[in-house]
């Protein structure tokens, strides 16, 4: 179906922009080896060139941890203070972090060349491809995973199939960024995602739960429960990017708009990334700790699952041929999981001290580590193999 020819990502995505390329490899050692210097030597200036925020990113996420899981637990109120106010089902700190950290990757996304991607065959074959990832494998890897280590717990293991089937829509973005992907492409499977989470979600959770698990709870996702939180979480920041771009490059220039605004704006990302980390790990941090076994066996089929489908995604893309930046957009799209929405619907439908809610806030906890470890992971990889 997909064929043994390369897919580069410039076939999707093209550039406006010149950009020199490396040299073809030949059979010649000498090329070989001048190429293997290109690439040590821009591997070299890039990492000079991260800010202070990027470079000590994994640092600055351990800190963010700590420091919530010790102002959950030494600091009571804390906890109770940050889940007061609710906005579409999760608390109103953790909704501004995400919105915050979704804006301004969306903002670099290249609306008005969009169209010219949806004319090439080579995209849809990778939606296809996504799609099969997202809700079938993916789903029933967890409903496997779910299974197999918590057996006696029906309500773990059902907050554990919630998480499953709620498609990332905003912590991808974060991902396939610091991973070097393509941050085009995954807005397209972000947006692509959550028109069918609107439409899936609901009976795929009844279907997983009610009828392959023969639960004993007789769960009723809302739609518009779902809808809501897909039109919150990805409406409001993809409305406000496409609003910000069309406007400041009409009123500026789309010169001024790439080199000012986006770099001024860029850092947001990583600080709304951080904030999220740390007002996430304190309103939970208390729950953490006095509920550690059901949160470690929760963490047991969280750690197996992203690292499987990760790890079984770059796999396939590889084979497959595919370039570096749409396999890193694909695994982790595959691998990444729509928090916001799993613990809206838990604390909906079965509430906020249930077994369900407790493993679909897990989730988010043992995401960021092990998210940010296969970033390294796969950065490393392709420098060693030499991949673009």
């Amino acid at each position: 179906m997909f064929g043994k020819a390369k897919m580069e990502d410039s076939q999707l995505f093209p550039s406006d922009d010149t950009v020199t390329s490396i040299p073809a490899a030949s059979n010649g050692d000498a090329e070989k080896q001048d190429i293997s210097e290109h690439r040590k030597n821009e591997n070299v200036s890039a990492y000079k060139a991260l800010g202070w925020l990027d470079r000590f990113l994994a640092v600055w996420i351990l800190l963010a941890m700590i420091i919530g899981i010790l102002l959950g637990n030494f600091v009571p109120s804390t906890g109770p203070a940050l889940q007061k106010g609710k906005f579409v089902g999760v608390s109103i700190p953790i909704a501004i972090g995400l919105l915050v950290m979704m804006y301004p990757i969306l903002c670099k996304v290249k609306y008005e060349t969009l169209h010219r991607a949806f004319a090439k065959k080579e995209l849809w074959i990778q939606v296809g491809f996504s799609i099969i990832l997202n809700w079938i494998v993916a789903p029933l890897v967890m409903l496997a995973l779910s299974w197999a280590f918590l057996p006696d717990k029906e309500g773990l293991r059902e907050g554990l199939i919630l998480v499953g089937l709620a498609r990332c829509i905003a912590m991808v973005l974060i991902w396939t960024g610091l991973a070097g992907g393509d941050s085009e492409y995954c807005a397209i499977l972000v947006a692509i995602n959550s028109i069918l989470q609107m439409v899936l979600f609901a009976p795929l959770a009844i279907f997983f739960i009610n009828i392959i698990s023969g639960s004993k709870s007789t769960i009723t996702v809302s739609y518009s429960t779902v809808a809501i939180s897909v039109a919150a979480f990805l409406g409001i920041p993809l409305g406000a990017a496409i609003i910000t771009r069309f406007a400041l490059r009409k009123l500026t220039s789309p010169d001024w708009y790439e080199k000012v605004f986006l770099k001024l704006a860029a850092p947001w990302s990583l600080i709304g990334l951080l904030y999220t980390i740390l007002v996430l790990f304190a309103s939970q941090g208390r729950q953490v700790v006095h509920q550690i076994v059901s949160v470690v066996r929760v963490a047991a089929p969280l750690i197996v699952y992203f690292v499987v489908i990760f790890g079984l995604t770059l796999l396939v893309t590889h084979k497959l041929g595919f370039g570096y930046k749409l396999s890193a957009t694909q695994s982790f799209t595959a691998a990444s999981n729509n928090f916001e929405l799993a613990i809206a619907v838990a604390v909906a439908t079965y509430g906020p001290n249930s077994d369900q809610a407790l493993a679909s806030t897990v989730g988010p906890l043992i995401e960021v580590p092990v998210l940010l470890g296969l970033v390294y992971f796969v950065r490393w990889f392709a420098n060693k193999r030499g991949w673009e």
